[in-house]
């Protein structure tokens, strides 16, 4: 196999892992087109903090001139989340992905999957939870964020078997998607 090909299905198995633990409903097998840029939007409601918010164009702006093309929602949960992927582009250099999901109503400190070698922390006063190898795969790191007191933003990345590069780069647009996300 392929180092494109194991980056790939490393972070199609943490996002289908993320979907499967992380939503509330099942999802409907219908996924998007792969040309689609944005995906419907973020389920609204008065509570939701993120009702004006889309994560596509959170990740576009956030990875803006890094090399990564546009942000495309994922097939396992297109509402809520979306990622960019620079494919391994040769044998010496390890493809990255990066996603962002969204999600009302479930907290930062839910679901976590090895909470042996998880983190806590803070982004800027804001509580976190960084993951090392969540699926404990080399290569993987996920920072789950506290938004409002139920709503979590989650960013998951994916960097071949580098879990330090990967951690390094999930913190990075960690701390960049803070920012732009409700203050707590």
């Amino acid at each position: 196999m392929t180092k494109t090909g194991t980056s790939a299905q490393l972070i199609g198995a943490m996002l289908l892992t993320l979907a499967v633990t992380g939503c509330s409903s099942t999802v409907n097998g219908a996924p998007e087109p792969a040309g689609a840029s944005t995906p419907a939007a973020t389920p609204t409601g008065p509570a939701n903090p993120f009702a004006t918010l889309n994560q596509c164009s959170l990740v576009n702006e956030i990875l803006a001139g890094q090399g990564f093309p546009p942000a495309q929602p994922t097939i396992a949960d297109a509402k809520r989340t979306c990622r960019a992927t620079i494919p391994t582009s040769s044998a010496d250099t390890d493809g990255i992905g990066v996603a962002i999901s969204l999600q009302n109503g479930q907290k930062y400190t839910e679901n976590i999957n090895h909470p042996d070698t998880a983190r806590n922390g803070d982004i800027d006063g804001r509580p976190i939870i960084e993951q090392p190898e969540p699926l404990r795969v080399k290569g993987g790191c996920q920072v789950g964020m506290a938004v409002g007191d139920n709503a979590r933003a989650l960013v998951m990345v994916v960097s071949g078997s580098d879990t330090k590069r990967a951690c390094a780069k999930a913190e990075e647009v960690a701390t960049a998607l803070s920012a732009r996300l409700p203050k707590n």
